[in-house]
């Protein structure tokens, strides 16, 4: 592989990176592996029931905003 190519792949696994931590896209890998490491052996949520679970608890005061 050329040097070009690598740092094309590179360059494009950092922007990919970047953007999944951005949009809390990579919140649920983040979420397994600390599953994993606090509670071995005990069964982790769905992603649907994270997204859910992070939906329910991103806002303790909803009425607080104003939108």
């Amino acid at each position: 592989m050329s040097r070009v190519a690598e740092s094309i792949g590179s360059a494009w696994r950092g922007v990919r990176w970047y953007l999944r931590e951005f949009s809390g896209e990579a919140a649920y890998d983040h979420y397994l592996e600390r599953h994993r490491r606090e509670h071995p052996g005990e069964p982790a949520m769905t992603r649907r029931e994270f997204e859910r679970w992070r939906i329910d608890h991103s806002d303790p005061e909803p009425g607080s905003r104003c939108c």
